[in-house]
């Protein structure tokens, strides 16, 4: 592709108002995304304490930390994590689904090997900066049927048709579709937390994981990107339709972008006119993960809600 012209302004060309995606997706009763966490209040959702404490949004970090390293250890290993580091305070739930990728590719098998391990150390270190007050890990939902989280989310998004499945196990590429959702999210909820921690501590680890989600986000970004100008354009076209359907069931601004190239170049780190990464609350990322643009408790990816005083999404 050296001519990159024609494709930025057919990608241009293909985002749709942000108007008319929330539309959509509130007539379809469903928003598609999948996400890791966010770790500031917006606005006066119902759940939402004034001053959230340091264990509150800690808490709700692992519970996002879960499902993440749930989905990441479940694709490099085929097992997940050990039960040992699993239990806390509220209902213990289990994981349904997942399996091993088979991965056509060795350096995307690396990558997701060490992703995992990542994703496992934060757990870990989240639990233990927390102690007895850690919350379990609740109901995750990563399967690939027909009804379950991934493929809701995926035909909403409209990389799937009506009776179809989305599995993010079956190949490289849907992984890293997966994947990029993912750590997208990530990289936005530790971002948000600066303003809350109080504990010098725990403002420095989730900077530190702030940094590791943000090399995670690069790597599965470009990976999709180039995969996407080398192989398929599809890709890209992929992202920028998850891109939307996240971004229909958040707060009113437009934060979110796929991969396709902007201002004359690739678009792996998405930032606002600053420069800046966003930030997301946990009542927008709530409704990420939940699947739904109102103001709920549970559904998509935790079917049974999250553990902890943070639970309840934003009406979008």
């Amino acid at each position: 592709m050296a001519d990159q012209d024609p494709m930025i302004e057919a990608f241009d060309n293909r985002v749709t108002r942000r108007e008319e995606r929330r539309t959509f997706f509130r007539t379809l009763g469903v928003g598609a995304a999948f996400g890791a966490a966010a770790l500031f209040a917006r606005g006066t959702p119902a759940y939402a304490q004034s001053s959230p404490s340091d264990a509150d949004i800690l808490n709700f970090a692992l519970n996002l930390e879960y499902l993440e390293a749930q989905f990441y250890y479940y694709a490099a290993f085929g097992n997940g994590l050990p039960g040992s580091i699993l239990n806390g305070t509220g209902r213990r739930g289990p994981v349904v689904g997942g399996r091993a990728v088979n991965f056509s590719d060795p350096v995307v098998r690396l990558y997701a090997t060490e992703i995992a391990r990542d994703e496992r150390d934060h757990v870990e270190f989240l639990r233990t900066a927390l102690g007895a007050s850690a919350v379990a890990q609740p109901t995750i939902d990563i399967s690939s049927n027909e009804d379950g989280a991934f493929s809701t989310a995926a035909r909403a998004a409209g990389l799937i048709g009506p009776g179809e499945s989305f599995d993010p196990y079956a190949n490289d590429n849907n992984f890293l579709l997966a994947a990029f959702i993912f750590e997208d999210v990530g990289v936005t909820a530790y971002k948000g937390a600066a303003p809350l921690i109080d504990n010098k501590t725990f403002l420095e680890a989730a900077a530190g994981i702030l940094a590791v989600e943000a090399y995670h986000a690069a790597l599965i970004r470009t990976t999709l990107f180039r995969k996407g100008v080398e192989e398929s354009e599809s890709l890209i076209t992929a992202t920028e339709r998850i891109s939307n359907a996240r971004d229909s069931l958040d707060d009113p601004s437009d934060k979110d972008q796929g991969v396709a190239p902007r201002k004359g170049g690739s678009n792996i780190a998405p930032l606002d006119e600053n420069g800046l990464a966003y930030s997301r609350s946990p009542g927008d990322v709530l409704n990420i993960v939940y699947l739904n643009a109102g103001a709920v408790t549970q559904g998509g990816f935790f079917p049974d809600g999250v553990n902890g005083a943070l639970v309840a999404s934003s009406a979008s």
